[in-house]
């Protein structure tokens, strides 16, 4: 867990992707509309290198990527891939710093988690990183070491900001329970031990220096306790997907003080409720659990249910803003 004891959450926030490829305009929309909790964009449609495995291959260090029909795929050198992935973040973080000046509070960056990432890039074989324990070694001591920069980095271009880390995880899942396809697509890779899991998640948060920290997976069955026991913060999830299966786990998370990143908007195009409606079964799980009215708005983040790449720019800003109006709801009448 973070050693901030004191850091105050914002009431909502933005998962990560955005759709188009405008960055000026994408930090725009989020600064205005996350007054309290902005975001650093991430616009994949631009294409390769700005998607999210690309994105955070250009973070590696001494580990380079490029792109193969495919997918990802470990190099021996940075090539024009690895290039064209840290121009599109250096832009989208120009971006970011020009409607955040005298900004002061929380503001959140994403990049891949050790385990996607290693479901995700292949090695030179063609097989996923995940197939080799020195492969995911690598990896996640390449990630730490390149999320250390990146965080320095946006630490100076935003010096009022306290810097949240989300790890976006959403092959996690399928690492822990073996459903990652191997090339042939005729079977699968074991499954990875899940103490090794949670080490290399441990050690990747670190990377934040003893700041706030969220995993992110919006999968079925995200593992709560694993991912409170490697240090995270907060748990970013897609609410529409939890049974009563989880509730357990979910009441232990907040009586143990990890915040709730619920995604109760959806991420592409649809109808939206009122505002109050869509935070209605945030409200019923606190009553079913339990747990004070009182500490729900202490305890919840307002979310996309996931990222909203895959929705149209107007959809997208009004979820975003959405999402504010729902957290307010939840702080002003929690019952």
């Amino acid at each position: 867990m973070s050693e901030e004891k004191n850091f105050t959450w914002g009431p909502a926030t933005g998962v990560g992707s955005m759709p188009g490829g405008d960055a000026r305009e994408a930090a725009k929309t989020v600064t205005g509309t996350f007054e309290d909790f902005p975001h650093l964009p991430e616009l994949p449609s631009r294409g390769p290198g700005a998607d999210m495995i690309g994105r955070t291959a250009g973070l590696l260090v001494d580990v380079y990527a490029r792109v193969e029909p495919s997918g990802w795929r470990v190099g021996d050198r940075p090539g024009r891939d690895t290039r064209r992935a840290r121009s599109w973040l250096g832009e989208d973080l120009d971006a970011l710093e020009e409607f955040t000046q005298g900004y002061q509070g929380p503001l959140k960056v994403q990049a891949v988690g050790p385990w996607t990432l290693a479901a995700a890039v292949e090695l030179k074989n063609g097989e996923a990183a995940v197939s080799d324990p020195g492969a995911c070694r690598d990896l996640a001591e390449s990630l730490t070491e390149g999320l250390r920069a990146h965080l320095a980095d946006v630490r100076r271009r935003v010096p009022g900001a306290r810097v949240v880390l989300q790890l976006d995880e959403p092959s996690l899942v399928a690492v822990l329970r073996g459903r990652v396809s191997t090339a042939s697509t005729y079977r699968t890779h074991r499954a990875v031990d899940r103490q090794i899991v949670e080490s290399a998640l441990r050690d990747v948060l670190a990377a934040n220096a003893g700041g706030p920290t969220v995993v992110h997976s919006c999968a079925p069955d995200v593992p709560f306790a694993l991912l409170r026991r490697a240090g995270a913060d907060a748990v970013a999830f897609d609410f529409s997907l939890l049974t009563e299966r989880d509730d357990d786990t979910i009441g232990e998370a907040v009586e143990g003080g990890t915040k709730l990143f619920a995604g109760v908007v959806p991420g592409v195009d649809g109808p939206l409720s009122d505002p109050a409606g869509s935070v209605m079964g945030v409200r019923t799980l606190w009553r079913r659990l339990g747990l004070n009215p009182g500490s729900l708005a202490e305890s919840v983040v307002v979310t996309p249910s996931c990222g909203l790449a895959g929705a149209s720019p107007a959809y997208a800003r009004a979820a975003l803003a959405h999402c504010a109006r729902a957290a307010r709801s939840l702080a002003d009448n929690p019952e």
